[in-house]
């Protein structure tokens, strides 16, 4: 039994507990169904915080470029049950690779992203037409709704990590994860070019996303890295990692420094995911994992 075998996370009482959700996945749709009982509850929600078309023309209602990807058709509840499904399947996995805060910041991100693509795409195809400009003076322009580009970039992001992951195609077909993220991002080129038989599907907006997701792992970014580390998201209390990793029955100083480094250490890897570890870093657990067999010897 090595150091990543410690009980860092088990419950000291037995018996069903119902708690908050941790993983920033579960968290973002938990977010999200709330958003879409509020929407169906208070009409104002969708007129507030959708994405229009010409949200650059009033910047103070930028807002929206991050609020309507927590928002989905009240019309459609296969909208939201589609893309949560999506979310989970694929958000868990590569928030453990990229860590909690590193996967949050790139889910709201790929959100801004593929709005800003949508957005600006759909006012450029349609800025000289006068049907389209007497929309805008009507405040009827087109609205966008709905985490899809996003969703669009994680499922990019996860194609190139795990490219050879066998997945069901319309849960019925099997292929690599490669081939599903491709063929996807084919419908989505075709249905952009064929505008006029769209319907409501936001096809730039889910390629707006892939773009974001492409570029995000081929350049090798790490939002983190630019998000001030004095900031974090709020914490509920009593679901905080137990990453303590002290023997009270050992008193050596040495012991004590060990366990404080792994300790940060952890505490990096929960945050950032294992990939952000130094060297350094690496031959520190390496190090304590195997002093900690040698005293269960």
């Amino acid at each position: 039994m090595g150091i990543y075998d410690r009980d860092y996370s088990r419950d000291s009482e037995s018996g069903f507990q119902l708690s908050p959700p941790t993983t920033a996945t579960m968290q973002l749709m938990v977010v999200t169904g709330l958003v879409y009982l509020a929407q169906m509850a208070f009409p104002f929600v969708n007129d507030t915080f959708a994405l229009r078309t010409d949200w650059f023309l009033r910047p103070w209602t930028c807002y929206q470029l991050l609020t309507y990807g927590f928002l989905h058709s009240v019309d459609d509840v296969a909208h939201i049950l589609i893309n949560m499904l999506v979310l989970f399947m694929f958000g868990r996995e590569v928030e453990a690779r990229y860590g909690k805060r590193e996967f949050l910041l790139f889910y709201l991100t790929g959100v801004i992203a593929a709005g800003l693509v949508w957005s600006l795409s759909e006012y450029a195809a349609n800025s000289s037409s006068p049907q389209f400009a007497a929309m805008i003076r009507a405040g009827q322009v087109p609205t966008a709704v709905g985490a899809s580009g996003a969703l669009a970039a994680l499922v990019v992001l996860f194609a190139f990590n795990w490219p050879h992951r066998q997945v069901l195609l319309f849960f019925i077909i099997p292929m690599p994860m490669w081939v599903a993220a491709a063929l996807g991002i084919l419908f989505d080129v075709r249905g952009a070019m064929n505008r006029e038989n769209a319907g409501n599907i936001a096809y730039a907006c889910h390629l707006g996303g892939a773009l974001y997701g492409l570029m995000y792992y081929k350049l090798g970014w790490r939002l983190s890295r630019y998000w001030p580390t004095s900031f974090s998201l709020p914490k509920i209390p009593g679901t905080g990692p137990k990453l303590r990793v002290h023997d009270p029955q050992d008193d050596d100083d040495a012991t004590d420094d060990l366990s404080q480094q792994v300790d940060r250490i952890l505490a990096k890897i929960q945050q950032q995911g294992q990939d952000s570890l130094t060297w350094k870093e690496r031959r520190t657990l390496e190090r304590a994992s195997k002093q900690y067999q040698e005293k269960r010897k």
